[in-house]
């Protein structure tokens, strides 16, 4: 049978255009149809076909794509973004972490959150001055492989990072060692990874105030007991008290990530009080000791058979003791830098003789490679491990997931 003429078909070039306007048939042994409206008038332009999404059920029209936290009614929901001609489809309605698969002739999909494990750890606190406690070291708190956190907390869960995002990170200084009675001293800044604060080590007590500074694990008392700064549960501990009696001085150490600071001992033989230990962590691939209390000064005017104070395990500075006929002066050490170990106390009641500045801190961040943006600020080294890639701060910056 030959073919029949159904209808009449006229085209007609645009008064003041030179296009073309071509119709192909489809590579295909199947008949296809196109049925025109019985009204006339023009053709729809291609953003009017696209406003006319607007019409149907569960699709949204917008000038931008689709974000993680638009939560639509259903999956199978629509989202066309006239602007660029992408379109997708929500496949899981999963309050702020919905997955957006991309159907139109754009590349990618709006890619769903992933997780970041981190270790954060903040300034140590400076030690005091003139019978001075140690520096409490710097909060320390861990998401990593169960490791527990500072102050006996528990691991935290890994912190949800949105794709395209820029986060913060702050690695807070070391704190300063008291220069005189009473003055000079500062406790340690905090560490920040996007929302994950972890709080300055207090600085250690010493003449001329009335008591150590709390803080993630607080200061090393002077010569007497409540003097001692708090430490912040989930971060780091106590510092220990500071001694004094018959001419016998020792204060107390100051507070680590895993430990109290010991007290200081009086009696006998003068004894500054530890810092206390700081907390180990796989983080990096290898395992790392860091934020140790700073430990306390011993001294003794008449008697030079004295012992300082040692710093924690994990950077923290040793306590200094006085100069006497017998003993040479020991001047305290700094707690060492991006471990956020405290300082220590001071070993002489001199300017010339300050108590220790607290080490700086670090942030550690640990991404699956797969997820890994390559985007950040502050210069951190980068490594890796296994599956996972390794940002190392020791110096503030960003991480843009």
């Amino acid at each position: 049978m030959g073919d029949s003429i159904m209808a009449k078909v006229k085209i007609t070039g645009h008064a003041s255009g030179t296009g073309v306007l071509t119709v192909t048939a489809p590579n295909t042994s199947t008949d296809r149809t196109i049925t025109l409206p019985d009204a006339t008038g023009t053709l729809a332009t291609t953003s009017d076909v696209v406003d006319s999404f607007s019409g149907l059920t569960d699709t949204t029209v917008s000038s931008s794509d689709p974000a993680i936290n638009t939560n639509p009614s259903a999956t199978g929901h629509i989202w066309v973004n006239k602007s660029s001609g992408e379109s997708y489809v929500c496949t899981d309605v999963t309050s702020n972490a919905n997955v957006w698969k991309n159907i139109g002739e754009g590349s990618g999909n709006v890619i769903p959150p992933y997780n970041v494990d981190f270790l954060v750890i903040a300034g140590g606190g400076g030690g005091g001055g003139d019978f001075g406690g140690g520096g409490g070291a710097g909060g320390y708190r861990s998401s990593w492989n169960n490791e527990t956190s500072g102050g006996g907390g528990s691991s935290e869960s890994a912190l949800s990072v949105t794709p395209g995002t820029q986060y913060t990170v702050t690695v807070g200084a070391g704190g300063n060692g008291m220069t005189s009675s009473g003055s000079g001293h500062t406790s340690g800044s905090n560490s920040v990874f996007g929302s994950i604060t972890s709080l300055g080590g207090g600085y250690g007590d010493g003449s001329g105030i009335s008591s150590a500074a709390n803080g993630g694990s607080g200061g090393g008392g002077e010569t007497s007991t409540g003097q001692k700064g708090s430490g912040t549960s989930g971060q780091g501990y106590a510092g220990g008290d500071g001694s004094s009696g018959s001419a016998l001085y020792a204060g107390g150490g100051g507070g680590g990530a895993s430990a109290v600071g010991s007290a200081g001992t009086s009696s006998g033989t003068p004894k500054g009080g530890d810092g206390g230990a700081g907390r180990a962590s796989t983080i990096t691939g290898s395992s790392v000791t860091r934020a140790g209390g700073g430990g306390g000064y011993a001294g003794n005017e008449a008697n030079g058979s004295t012992q300082l104070g040692t710093g924690g395990t994990g950077g923290g500075g040793n306590g200094g003791r006085n100069n006497t006929s017998n003993s040479p002066n020991l001047d305290p050490t700094n707690g060492s830098a991006n471990t956020g170990g405290g300082g220590g106390g001071a070993s002489n009641r001199s300017a010339a003789y300050p108590g220790g500045n607290g080490g700086s801190g670090v942030v550690i961040l640990r991404v699956a490679t797969a997820d890994y943006s390559g985007t950040s600020t502050g210069s951190p080294s980068v490594s890796t491990s296994g599956s996972d890639t390794i940002l190392v701060f020791n110096s503030s910056g960003s991480y843009t997931a």
